[in-house]
């Protein structure tokens, strides 16, 4: 096991002076000085001692043995919302929750506005909600070598989790053939793509999914485009650009994009219309909850050509060799008091805690973990978010007991 020994580790709990060397500690089982905050779910704040000077973390551990505990997405209502963690945990039920995948926070396009939508797939409650962005319109750090932008961290029908990797799957059946679709509620298309829009999507305009390239988020703006509106499998209407509004039940857009864009051309109101999509495990382990993660250790060994410069606020998600425990964690950054990792001292972390597997989520201004325990009603935030207050953000990992 890979660890990193200029860290150290120590429990902020009932136990104030315990010191455990973060290399290696082969156990994740509770320990004096976590809290119990449901069936199966401890707590416990982190104090870590590095070169670079101290950081302070959160660690959140669910036994996924316990039937009681249970793992889920946090959703603010609709794919391209945003909301606070602690209200998105508070809102769903969770006894604990973090943030989850980058997103499209900005925007390089003039008049465009950013959706708030994430970067990779999204499934909540077993249903897929969105796909993956193609890799040049991706929001976050690099990936490593061996990661996909279509990797998830998930829970299988198995109550394993795992990381896994979603590829969006659908066609169009109509009476001039049959159009592939290549996206699901995604602020970027392929070029040349045709993407599906439904009621999960939300009210943001359907613009941005036309603007960029595979290789370059900043390029300019298709202005070949189409939108197709079918609502009860027939087709109601045909514009020459996305819109915008609320998608109505039963309901589902199409938008094309260059050859996507002519292929949806030669459809036309009145038109019987089939629209199938479905995001695909490449492991072929059905999914309960899924949400885009960058990985960054697999089989106990950090992913190569991590960066080992950058240090910022991280949240990263692991997981124990047989899936059934799950370590999530924060750490603070970019203060006096608490300097960040950078993301190979973070593969290091979870690996010390006992992980096989672990991912990389958002960081930055977006860190955040809220937990309810015993003795608060309600979850409530335990780190110290680097903007000084919670940031908005469109997803993130719930807890959850029965």
């Amino acid at each position: 096991m890979v660890a990193n020994r200029s860290v150290r580790l120590r429990a902020l709990g009932v136990v104030c002076g315990l010191a455990v060397l973060v290399s290696p500690v082969p156990s994740a089982t509770a320990q004096d000085g976590d809290i119990a905050v449901a069936p199966g779910v401890s707590y416990r704040p982190l104090a870590l001692s590095t070169s670079h000077g101290p950081v302070v973390g959160h660690l959140v551990t669910v036994d996924l043995t316990d039937p009681r505990a249970d793992l889920g997405l946090l959703q603010p209502g609709s794919v391209a919302a945003k909301d606070e963690i602690a209200d998105q945990a508070n809102g769903a039920g969770a006894v604990a929750g973090i943030n989850g995948d980058f997103f499209n926070i900005s925007e390089e396009h003039p008049g465009v506005v950013p959706t708030s939508a994430s970067v990779g797939p999204e499934i909540g409650g077993g249903e897929a909600l969105k796909g993956a962005v193609p890799h040049g319109q991706r929001f976050g750090p690099a990936l490593p070598e061996g990661a996909s932008h279509e990797d998830v961290f998930a829970l299988g029908f198995d109550r394993r989790a795992r990381i896994s990797r979603l590829a969006v799957a659908g066609a169009v059946l109509g009476p001039t053939g049959v159009v592939d679709v290549a996206g699901l509620n995604q602020y970027a298309l392929p070029v040349g793509g045709v993407g599906a829009y439904t009621g999960d999507w939300g009210e943001v305009s359907r613009a941005r999914a036309v603007c960029g390239t595979d290789e370059n988020r900043s390029a300019p703006c298709s202005t070949a485009t189409e939108e197709i509106v079918i609502t009860d499998g027939v087709v109601r209407s045909e514009a020459d650009v996305p819109g915008t509004g609320p998608i109505p039940p039963r309901t589902v857009v199409l938008v094309g994009r260059e050859d996507g864009a002519a292929q949806l051309e030669a459809l036309d109101p009145g038109d019987p219309v089939v629209v199938r999509t479905t995001l695909l495990p490449a492991d072929g382990v059905p999914l309960t909850f899924a949400v885009g993660a960058m990985p960054i250790m697999r089989e106990g060994v950090p992913l190569p050509g991590l960066d080992t410069a950058e240090l910022a606020p991280r949240t990263a998600a692991g997981i124990s060799p047989d899936g059934r425990r799950v370590h999530l964690l924060v750490a603070d950054g970019r203060s006096p008091v608490s300097t960040g990792l950078n993301l190979q001292e973070t593969a290091d972390l979870m690996a010390s805690l006992g992980a096989a597997d672990a991912v990389n989520l958002d960081g930055g201004g977006s860190t955040t973990m809220a937990v309810r325990t015993p003795d608060t009603p309600h979850a409530t935030v335990r780190n110290a978010p680097s903007d000084g207050e919670q940031r908005q953000v469109p997803n993130g990992i719930g807890v959850f007991t029965r």
